[in-house]
């Protein structure tokens, strides 16, 4: 895996859902969400996909990724 970015919430979520990290049915629940709707996040789902990024030691979003 490469460090750069990730250019899409669908891209940073189908990287986690394929990890192997250890995951609570609320965190699947939501990045299943992210990988099939494209719709703009929130600035709270933004944040939590951030949190979920950092704890799978994975990269982030590429910045100034458009949420409500």
């Amino acid at each position: 895996m490469t460090n750069e970015p990730f250019s899409s919430p669908r891209d940073a979520a189908l990287a986690l859902l394929s990890s192997g990290e250890r995951l609570s049915r609320k965190a699947g629940s939501f990045l299943g969400q992210l990988a099939v709707d494209d719709a703009p996040m929130s600035a709270a789902q933004t944040n939590w996909l951030g949190k979920l990024l950092d704890r799978a030691n994975m990269p982030q979003l590429v910045k100034g990724e458009p949420h409500d």
